[in-house]
């Protein structure tokens, strides 16, 4: 029996490893190929838009954005997002906050100089400047600001486009939306489709 023990030992480890090879192959096979290609082919079939990126079309078919990624308005006649502190800014392959806390010289000036420049740009907005138009996000992405931020850029895109401020007021109605089953979140309106909602009603505004 001693001498057929080195034996039994060895047989023994062969049969382990094999079992276990066998165990990674298949949970490598089920949750590495073909549970994600059930879940994309799911996702594809049932939500086939926001699988794709909840990409957005203008009415000649070009893509202009999604609606899950905020992007640079500066023209006067649309409505301006957060600012934001991904990459280069609005950066989807760079999602990240700039890290600076309230302490930070350079983030205090960045502010001051934001608060500066939207002063400017909007003499006749009323109140304070919004504070979700001078701080960015934790994602550097968020495609949305609040209605009271939205109703504080009216009279520049109102004045820009032409047009009176209850025109525009009615659209930012029409682009907020409220909580989510009337519980979670705040009501936040999307800026890109609100600017397409000011394209598709007035035209593009001047440069």
């Amino acid at each position: 029996m001693e001498a057929n023990a080195p034996q039994l030992e060895t047989s023994s480890l062969k049969s382990t490893m094999l079992v276990s090879l066998r165990a990674t192959l298949v949970t490598l096979i089920v949750t590495g190929l073909i549970y994600p290609f059930v879940m994309t082919g799911l996702g594809q079939l049932i939500f086939p838009k926001q699988a794709a990126g909840s990409l957005v079309h203008d009415g000649r078919g070009q893509v202009v954005g999604s609606t899950l990624i905020g992007q640079a308005f500066s023209a006067p006649g649309y409505f301006q997002t957060r600012p934001s502190a991904a990459g280069n800014g609005y950066d989807a392959t760079s999602s990240s906050g700039s890290n600076l806390g309230g302490s930070s010289a350079k983030l205090r000036a960045r502010v001051e100089a934001d608060i500066a420049r939207l002063r400017s740009e909007n003499p006749d907005a009323p109140g304070l400047v919004p504070v979700e138009l001078v701080t960015a996000s934790a994602s550097g992405l968020d495609p949305h600001i609040s209605p009271a931020a939205a109703r504080w850029q009216m009279p520049r895109v109102a004045k820009a486009r032409g047009v009176n401020v209850e025109r525009i007021q009615a659209l930012v109605a029409d682009a907020t939306t409220g909580r989510d089953l009337g519980l979670w979140g705040e009501s936040r309106v999307n800026v890109l489709m609100l600017n397409l909602a000011l394209d598709k009603l007035l035209g593009a505004p001047n440069k």
